[in-house]
């Protein structure tokens, strides 16, 4: 089943945050991009069109915000994850993330374009 969520080509993660965002690898099927986001800097607004899990690297603190600076997560919040754990990431429609922490923030993102066909339903 093909996922693709219709969002401006130039809010990808890639087009609008290439500074945080890096391209490991791309095919027909699924996207995998390291994400970087040092302590102090937000990103630019992007989107995540495809979902799929996230492996944390390092952590730091971070709050995600929608188009219009709507806090959506704060992370200070919640239970600290662990390094080394992986996490399910929904598709994300525009937003920033800002590294509030004191250490860089650290992940990579697989994105399933297509869902594999013995996947279950999300």
């Amino acid at each position: 089943m093909l996922i693709d969520q219709q969002w401006p080509e130039e809010l990808d993660a890639l087009v609008a945050a290439p500074r945080n965002h890096i391209l490991l690898f791309e095919n027909e099927i699924l996207r995998v991009l390291e994400i970087r986001i040092v302590p102090g800097e937000t990103t630019p607004l992007h989107t995540h069109r495809w979902p799929g899990p996230l492996l944390l690297l390092s952590w730091s603190d971070c709050v995600r915000r929608d188009a219009d600076g709507v806090v959506l997560v704060d992370s200070r919040t919640l239970l600290r994850p662990i390094e080394g754990t992986a996490i399910w990431s929904p598709s994300m429609p525009a937003h920033t993330l800002e590294n509030v922490g004191t250490t860089e923030l650290r992940l990579i993102g697989v994105e399933y374009k297509v869902y594999p066909a013995l996947a279950p339903a999300m």
